[in-house]
């Protein structure tokens, strides 16, 4: 697998203002004040958005595809994430979605959480079957996968190798769009509505996969406006929607897990801070007793995207009410075996961008090193610097990558004393 990221979070330098709140933010580190100006490192970024969430000059921003990506097909298909529906007032169903959809311009829709439910209960059956060990984390969230793929390499093994459902229902839906239309499967556009950059990354750099069936990528928030002059004007296709309560609970955190039915000892997390410490957790042995680790980080849930337009919290309540009065499930797997399609093709490899490079004497010697200047400062991790803690300022000063001089701590020590050294000399010339 590449180690080389495809990245939706890009930086407008125009307007960084070279203040350090991303940088404290970043759980991988990826990202430098230098020169007055914030520089993300493609290598350690997930695109987890934390610094899109952050930034006060809204520096950073989540690079899509125009909705205009619709007229490069002859045949499109649009692929709504459950958590899409929440972002709605006084909506009582989901056709009224889907049909709006219809009326937008696409040619078709085949909706995340249908494929959700298949993913469910293709989880249930891994678990049964043993061969993941425990406890299984999902593979669902691109940002967690990515940040177990360069900072925990031990739980690897423990991550599940299903494709996440957006990829499960753009290989169903074009499959069968080429079968219904007789289009070849390059002139069939499917387009995902994207509550977060982290699914953009993924279409454009899949993980697991070698090539995505997805072809491209839309924010919610731009399809959002013209789909509420849809809604007014399209009436609701009665059977247009084809999902049931487990397919839509994966739009928040929780649901995921909650849909494996059977499955009582699980956990679930949300938000990237909480992420990592259960991942740490988890490296450490902790939760041996459990058999699935839901994680989503982005907080709340997909539904806490930065690429939605509702509060997460009200997205929630919409979403409870959304699926008070439908069927468990509507979708299920043909058979006892799961489907090759819905398997990873290409496995997970651990991208050691966070350790220093070298042979293992030399990793040693610049470890060693890394330390005795991380002595030398003052421990403050106030980030005056660029870098978000004295550690990591020592450990770009042993990359090259930063002077010890950067400091403004030490710097502002040093000047003092030169000050206090003249000021006492000049007393003791004085008769």
């Amino acid at each position: 697998m590449n180690n080389e990221f495809i990245h939706s979070v890009t930086l407008d330098r125009d307007k960084c203002m070279g203040c350090i709140n991303c940088i404290k933010r970043c759980p991988t580190q990826a990202i430098r004040v230098r020169e007055g100006k914030a520089a993300i490192n493609p290598l350690r970024c997930i695109d987890c958005a934390e610094c899109i969430r952050i930034c006060p000059h809204h520096a950073k921003t989540a690079s899509a595809d125009p909705l205009e990506v619709l007229h490069n097909y002859e045949y499109t298909i649009a692929l709504p994430p459950p958590s899409f529906y929440a972002q709605f007032n006084n909506l009582e169903d989901p056709d009224q979605v889907v049909s709006a959809l219809l009326e937008l311009g696409f040619d078709e829709v085949f909706e995340v959480a249908r494929a959700a439910e298949l993913v469910s209960e293709a989880t249930r059956r891994l678990l049964q079957i043993g061969q993941v060990p425990r406890p299984a984390i999902s593979s669902a969230c691109p940002a967690v996968v990515r940040l177990i793929r360069v900072r925990y390499p031990d739980l690897i093994d423990h991550v599940l190798p299903l494709a996440p459902p957006i990829e499960v229902a753009a290989r169903i839906a074009k499959k069968k769009a080429a079968e219904t239309t007789g289009l070849a499967p390059e002139k069939i556009g499917c387009i995902f509505l994207s509550p977060c950059p982290a699914k953009i990354s993924y279409v454009r750099s899949p993980i697991g996969v070698q090539h995505s069936a997805v072809d491209a990528a839309v924010a919610i928030k731009e399809v959002y406006p013209p789909l509420l002059s849809a809604l007014k004007k399209a009436p609701a296709r009665e059977g247009a929607s084809n999902t049931g309560r487990i397919g839509l609970g994966w739009g928040e955190s929780g649901g995921e897990s909650s849909g494996l039915v059977m499955v009582d000892d699980y956990l679930a997390a949300d938000g990237i801070e909480n992420v990592i410490r259960v991942l740490e957790d988890l490296e450490d042995e902790k939760y041996r007793e459990l058999e699935f680790v839901e994680l989503d980080a982005c907080a709340g849930g997909c539904v806490g995207g930065v690429l939605q337009v509702e509060n997460p919290y009200i997205a929630r309540a919409k979403m409870k009410k959304l699926r008070r009065y439908l069927p468990v499930s509507r979708n299920h797997l043909p058979s006892t075996s799961i489907p090759p399609a819905m398997l990873w093709d290409t496995d997970l490899e651990y991208a050691p961008v966070l350790e220093l490079s070298g042979t293992r004497s030399e990793r040693f010697e610049k470890y060693n090193q890394l330390r005795r200047i991380q002595e030398s400062l003052p421990g403050l991790d106030c980030g005056s610097c660029g870098a978000p803690s004295c550690e990591a300022l020592a450990e770009d000063v042993v990359r090259g990558q930063a002077s010890v001089d950067d400091c403004t701590v030490l710097m502002r020590r040093r000047m003092e004393a030169v000050l206090r050294a003249l000021n006492l000399n000049g007393e003791e010339k004085t008769p």
